[in-house]
């Protein structure tokens, strides 16, 4: 693991060194961020929302029975901007973009496409990897933010429906316990895990060797080390800001 993350360290400065040259085509960032953005958008949304919910519907009577329910708000959107909305956003993103990011990349590498790239003169983890850093990198904070945002929203409709707490009431406590400071840390937190997610699974489909059947391998592989890394990343973070 660890000469992997080395690995994937190696390729960002490579693709960073790409990147300030100006060879990066604007059309293929584009391109790149809808595959990995809206093409996750769906998944991220409705894993944070039933998370909101499902913690809403937990916490709220409990509130109620203690005398706190006016918390709930402020409760909610603690957990959802500090943890849960980038930290399951991340996941769902890596689950569905990042494998098909190390298919692709794998699918080229057993194809002998890099080969072909390579004998044209031109830096094949640069090009390949460049785009998809970027378009990660401003794609997934856009997801954490409408991730958290919604989340807050279905907590809100829950804890009125269950308890009867009224959404002003809710609302108040959240603008009471929220800072910006706790928005900012989720918005690093999404650029952070679109550059891990993208350098892991580029990295692992890159590493590829063989045939079609290593294709799959090496996509497994790649969601279960973006998986880890991501988690490990979260925890450094938590620790550097909350600590």
């Amino acid at each position: 693991m660890i000469k992997f993350i080395g690995q994937c360290v190696i390729n960002l400065i490579i693709a960073v060194k790409y990147m300030f040259a100006g060879n990066v085509k604007f059309s293929s960032i584009i391109s790149n961020a809808a595959s990995i953005g809206y093409d996750s958008l769906p998944i991220a949304l409705s894993i944070v929302f039933i998370a909101a919910v499902v913690i809403s519907l937990q916490i709220s009577k409990q509130f109620l029975l203690s005398g706190g329910e006016s918390y709930v708000g402020g409760f909610m959107a603690i957990a959802l901007v500090r943890e849960l909305a980038p930290g399951f956003a991340a996941l769902a993103i890596s689950a569905r973009a990042g494998t098909a990011v190390s298919a692709e990349i794998a699918n080229m590498k057993v194809t002998s496409q890099i080969d072909a790239i390579k004998t044209l003169k031109v830096d094949p983890v640069g090009y390949y990897f460049a785009p998809r850093i970027i378009a990660a990198a401003f794609a997934v904070p856009s997801i954490v933010i409408l991730s958290e945002l919604l989340g807050i929203v279905g907590g809100m409709v829950v804890s009125y429906v269950t308890i009867g707490l009224h959404p002003a009431r809710y609302m108040n406590s959240v603008w009471l316990w929220l800072n910006l400071k706790d928005v900012y840390i989720s918005i690093l937190k999404g650029f952070i895990f679109g550059i891990i997610i993208t350098s892991v699974c580029a990295t692992q489909g890159y590493n590829t060797e063989g045939g079609a059947k290593n294709v799959g391998i090496s996509t497994t592989k790649a969601a279960i080390n973006a998986t880890i890394i991501l988690l490990c990343a979260d925890l450094i973070i938590a620790l550097i800001f909350y600590f």
